[in-house]
């Protein structure tokens, strides 16, 4: 949503600090493996299935995330302001 948007709906911008936000994928990772982990030892219908999706979509999802933010931030630090003005 655009911060107009928001602002309109009443709906505040959420910022986390740092460390909680670099440690984001990471604890998606670790919770999309507790999830497939958990698949195994559950034996009621549907609960595998649905913790092998859910668990798959997190370690996926954890893994884009870090790799995009370590492809961003190699890509920023080689360029600089004076190369861009070129």
């Amino acid at each position: 949503m655009q911060a107009s948007t928001c602002l309109a709906l009443g709906l505040r911008a959420v910022y986390l600090s740092r460390p909680v936000y670099e440690l984001l994928p990471y604890a998606y990772v670790l919770a999309g493996a507790c999830s497939l982990a958990a698949s195994w030892f559950v034996h009621e219908a549907p609960w595998p299935t649905v913790l092998v999706v859910v668990g798959m979509l997190a370690v996926v999802g954890g893994l884009v995330i870090l790799l995009r933010r370590r492809d961003y931030r190699t890509t920023q630090s080689e360029y600089t302001v004076k190369s861009l003005d070129d």
